[in-house]
């Protein structure tokens, strides 16, 4: 797959070459050309697992101060290549500066939150329709009145306790999404460190992937992972992806993790129990899950903001960009994916 977004070119296509040839990157696999697009069109190119840059392009990106970006085939950021006009600190700056400012933090963590309100009401809804479940009906209601509360909310900490008590309506019928091994994988609370249960055990470790990948889509536009707005900051914990996975949570993780044990790819005996209550994934649940993982990251859905289809696997690349454009202050709010 290769594709331009947001002024950034993709390339996920393996053993792509990328050539330039009159101020034109040639995008090519065994000499058929994929994609033509103008140098000047682009800020930055992102290549994904075995992809190819030759010198000159390199050379090209680097005297202009438009960044090459290189990730593995899972999307874990490696190295970003850029001149000597790299725009990083500039960007950092302006970063701290939105997070010094009181303002600016809370109405950076409002989207945050409307975004991940937004679309759990969604994921909630569906299901209702889908399963005639009044509860997840109610529950969808009480998201709703949370989102219009978020712009009256005076500070952080009350986005916090808002953002938190919707959190908890939202799992108090997550249980009802459970359609088959209904026995193996019951749901009563979610539990974190460590998950209590198979269903918080198999969230959980999506969830990890999830913010590996965010920190990597951070790392990648040049945003520091460990400065976030809705998360407390802590030494070694990475606020700002933890921020940027909160939109995609139940929409992609959640949805996932119900996908996997509703069609019994995953199964009770992929999990193991250790001492003190914890339950985790077992090495043969891990390879399923991550199999499945990769594979879900291919799946193209519709991306609200920018009205185009997107696989699933660069959302997080698309929204730190995004967030990147609001911290340099050419958008006036940061919008949150909605599909």
């Amino acid at each position: 797959m290769t594709r331009e977004l947001l002024n950034t070119l993709f390339v996920q296509s393996q053993d792509a070459v990328l050539r330039l040839k009159d101020d034109t990157v040639r995008v090519e696999m065994e000499e058929e050309l994929l994609l033509r697009v103008p140098l000047h069109h682009l800020g930055s190119i992102c290549v994904f697992g075995v992809v190819h840059v030759t010198t000159p392009l390199m050379h090209r990106c680097a005297e202009d101060g438009r960044s090459v970006v290189a990730f593995d085939h899972n999307g874990r950021f490696k190295v970003r290549i850029q001149g000597r006009q790299s725009g990083n600190i500039l960007l950092r700056e302006a970063q701290w500066r939105a997070y010094f400012s009181e303002d600016q933090t809370l109405d950076l963590a409002k989207c945050i939150v409307a975004g991940k309100l937004q679309n759990a009401r969604q994921v909630l809804l569906r299901a209702g329709q889908d399963y005639q479940e009044a509860s997840c009906q109610e529950a969808a209601s009480y998201l709703a009145q949370s989102i219009l509360r978020i712009p009256s909310v005076p500070d952080i900490d009350f986005l916090r306790g808002v953002e938190g008590n919707a959190a908890e309506a939202y799992f108090s019928v997550f249980d009802r999404l459970i359609r088959s091994q209904r026995t193996a994988f019951s749901f009563g609370i979610r539990s974190k460190r460590p998950p209590r249960d198979r269903m918080n055990a198999l969230m959980s470790f999506l969830y990890s992937l999830g913010v590996s990948d965010c920190v990597s889509a951070l790392e990648g536009v040049g945003l520091d992972p460990q400065c976030g707005f809705l998360h407390v900051l802590r030494p070694g914990r990475p606020a700002l992806a933890l921020d940027l996975i909160e939109e995609f949570r139940s929409i992609i993780y959640d949805r996932l993790t119900l996908t996997l044990v509703n069609r019994k790819e995953v199964v009770g005996t992929d999990f193991d129990s250790h001492a003190g209550g914890s339950v985790m994934l077992n090495e043969a649940g891990r390879k399923k899950v991550l199999a499945a993982y990769q594979k879900r990251k291919q799946e193209e859905v519709h991306h609200a903001s920018i009205q185009s289809k997107v696989p699933i696997g660069l959302l997080p690349h698309l929204q730190a960009r995004l967030l990147a454009r609001y911290l340099r202050g050419d958008l006036d709010h940061y919008p949150p994916y909605r599909p």
